[in-house]
């Protein structure tokens, strides 16, 4: 089986806990993530698998807690442990998915690639589910980013 199957099939077990409203947007949104993060990794030429691990565990602590409080520092310690538990990443490779999901709400500042590549990822998926919501305020500069870089005018 592959890791990533493998953290798929640990994060749906961890998503059955919650009631079903919370439960179905919890998985379109780690799913969504997911997918634009293995999107824009091929296009950037950056690791599709990490990226798509960080995806699918960058906000596991606010659907787990039930809080946005200080998830994404408070996810990058739920997401070593379950890497860890899970035996499926090299030390290296965690701390590459870790780094992405501790830095992914700091939208307004610039960090290394994957870092990078899960907030933009993030945006796709927040900007594009919806899109007759306006554009948070901090999301702004980097959706018209994305925009120009995807070629969607």
């Amino acid at each position: 089986m592959s890791r990533l199957k493998t953290l798929r099939e640990y994060v749906d077990n961890e998503l059955l806990m919650l009631d079903d409203d919370k439960q179905i947007s919890a998985t379109a949104h780690l799913y969504g993530v997911s997918l634009a993060a293995t999107i824009l990794a091929k296009k950037r030429g950056l690791n599709e698998e990490l990226a798509a691990m960080a995806g699918m565990l960058h906000d596991m602590h606010a659907y787990k807690s039930g809080s946005y409080d200080d998830h994404a520092h408070l996810g990058a310690e739920l997401a070593r442990g379950i890497l860890k538990e899970l035996g499926l990443t090299t030390e290296d490779e965690t701390d590459i998915i870790c780094s992405a999901i501790y830095h992914h709400d700091d939208k307004l500042v610039i960090d290394s690639p994957m870092d990078e590549l899960l907030k933009d990822a993030d945006v796709i998926d927040h900007c594009f589910k919806d899109s007759s919501k306006p554009v948070k305020e901090k999301e702004q500069v980097r959706y018209a980013n994305l925009c120009k870089e995807l070629g969607l005018n």
